[in-house]
């Protein structure tokens, strides 16, 4: 490959599709773009809703992303755009500071979007994408679950038209008996009549009895959320219903989204940190989720740091487009594999299709009823709600199901953003805890074998004259004085003790105080007449150990392996062995 070509890839990846596309790629492109708008048009109103602000901003953070993602992404099927837990958490993140939906809200969640992107972006190019990834699974997955339970009751407002409070879940509780007496009943029972058809259309048309009378009905499915939304409309008008006490979408301005840089100032860039920090590690970690097992099923490669630079540019055009943080969408991008799609240009298309909806047919939807949007949200969003997660790994690991657990607490009794903080703490502190406790082992040799096993679980040969250690852990200041107890217990219990082995097998790096500890063994052992070897020493450990004190002064020696240093210290071991496999 030629330099400037490596170079184009570099700055523009979209050069690897867009130089060998087809016809045919278009086609199917086309198709799986109008299958992703079907559903994108509701979701995007819905999750702008979710997140306090007016519905066309979800079609405005649908437009200039997907096309930027598209052009920069390293995967072939993502769809970028509005998702729920990103809108929640910019609601949640905004609402304590201004006024939902008043215009200096709307203008901060512009700028909370463009400093996602700058935070995504930077990371991206100088390669520290691993930070976000310090987050463990099981706190991610919790925060998710909790977050799908509070945006799940936070939309009970919209289907009992009462302005409910559900930051946590005990204010949703108070706020819920406060107001029950003022709920109404016309827009409830709207709104159950459509999460009932949300979730029994699908399962009806899946039918075999359905498909084999009409075929495919993919299609259908998919746009089922759309075809709501027109019949909800058509009811509203027909049967004047907002006469009634139906709540309607109101009002939604045309036009392609305004192009400008949001208002901005230290005081307030500081403020929304901490909350844009939260958002694009989320952001980043559920879409290279999403990225990573579409890329697997299509056998295609991906670049984590190059998704970074992808979101953080997609999310500085959110915060010029008068959008808000988007980032990778699960349901959207199955959708979008599911239907064909071949290319990246299956969301360029479905940008371009948003476009039309914006500029000719908002008018349409201002009759939309906020009931029909708050079922889309709870139906969607309630997928997520599983607690099987939970049980599976406390099973597993006590430490990540107490992080969950607390995580899901801290996110449901507090709020989104306190409880993934608290999360990721309680994840650190339960990760150094074995770490400052390692297992520590007396090994043995296992007869007929070259392999040394712990003393407590297998049959093995050992010496009086020789004293075996393995530690399963990095030596670090949290463990050192661990070993160190350990090893001074051990060697206390053995009177005829000559030399002590550490086998390193397990040790990947060994710190300062750790080294400065093993020092101290090494003198006080040789006091005692008992010399210290190192053995299956790593070759990056042993490249930092030459030429310092340890092994200039080491009273023992370095071995290759465990079993030469046995060979060599203790050859009446072997004596009880019946087989010898000894090189």
């Amino acid at each position: 490959m030629s330099n400037s070509k490596s170079n184009l890839l570099k700055w523009l990846p979209a050069w690897a599709w867009l130089s060998h596309y087809s016809p045919v790629k278009f086609k199917s492109d086309v198709l799986a773009s109008l299958i992703v708008v079907a559903m994108l048009v509701p979701q995007g109103m819905a999750y702008a809703m979710l997140a306090g602000l007016p519905p066309i901003m979800g079609l405005y953070a649908s437009i200039l992303p997907m096309i930027l993602y598209a052009l920069f992404g390293s995967s072939s099927t993502l769809s970028i755009g509005p998702v729920a837990i990103i809108s929640m958490m910019t609601f949640a993140t905004l609402n304590p500071l201004f006024e939902v939906g008043s215009p200096v809200y709307i203008e901060a969640a512009t700028l909370l979007a463009l400093m996602v992107g700058v935070i995504s972006l930077l990371l991206g190019i100088f390669r520290f994408g691993f930070l976000i990834q310090l987050i463990s699974h099981p706190v991610i997955k919790s925060f998710i679950i909790a977050s799908a339970l509070l945006i799940a009751v936070g939309q009970f407002k919209f289907l009992v038209n009462v302005p409910l409070k559900a930051n946590n879940l005990q204010e949703f509780t108070f706020s819920l008996v406060e107001y029950l007496p003022l709920i109404h009943w016309p827009s409830l029972l709207f709104g159950l009549i459509t999460i009932a058809l949300l979730v029994y259309l699908p399962k009806i048309l899946k039918s075999q009895a359905v498909q084999s009378r009409i075929g495919s009905t993919d299609f259908l499915i998919h746009a089922i959320p759309l075809i709501l939304v027109v019949l909800g409309i058509t009811a509203v008008v027909y049967l004047n219903l907002q006469t009634r006490g139906i709540q309607t979408v109101g009002e939604i301005p045309s036009g392609f989204p305004p192009l400008s840089f949001p208002h901005w100032n230290w005081d307030l860039v500081l403020t929304l940190l901490p909350g844009a920090t939260m958002i694009a590690m989320i952001s980043f970690v559920e879409s290279l989720s999403i990225a990573q097992a579409t890329a697997l099923q299509q056998r295609s490669q991906l670049n984590s740091n190059q998704e970074l630079i992808a979101l953080g540019i997609a999310n500085i055009s959110a915060g010029v487009s008068a959008a808000f943080p988007v980032t990778g969408s699960l349901s959207r991008t199955v959708v979008n594999a599911d239907a064909g799609a071949k290319s990246p240009m299956a969301g360029i298309l479905s940008s371009l299709l948003i476009i039309l909806v914006s500029l000719f047919f908002t008018g349409f939807f201002e009759d939309l009823p906020l009931t029909i949007l708050a079922a889309t949200i709870i139906v969607s969003i309630w997928k997520l709600v599983d607690f099987q997660p939970f049980s599976e790994a406390w099973r597993y690991s006590k430490a990540d199901g107490i992080a969950m657990w607390v995580t899901f607490f801290g996110v449901v009794l507090i709020d989104i953003s306190t409880g993934l903080i608290i999360g990721i703490i309680s994840t650190f502190i339960l990760m150094l805890s074995p770490i400052s406790r390692p297992h520590i082992a007396v090994v043995g040799l296992l007869q007929g074998t070259q392999h040394f096993r712990n003393v407590q679980r297998h049959q093995v040969l050992t010496s009086d004259r020789v004293l075996s250690l393995r530690i399963d852990e990095n030596l670090t200041f949290l463990n050192a004085n661990s070993f160190k107890g350990f090893l001074i217990n051990a060697v206390s219990d053995k009177d005829q003790l000559e030399h002590v082995i550490l086998n390193c097998s397990s040790i990947s790096t060994i710190d300062l105080s750790a080294l400065e500890m093993l020092e101290d063994l090494n003198t006080e052992l040789s006091k005692l007449q008992v010399r210290l070897h190192l053995a299956e020493v790593k070759g990056p450990v042993m490249d930092k150990l030459q030429d310092l004190k340890l092994l200039k002064y080491l009273s023992g020696r370095i071995y290759l392996t465990h079993y030469q240093a046995i060979r060599d210290l203790s050859p009446e071991v072997f004596e009880s062995s019946t087989k010898d496999y000894s090189i």
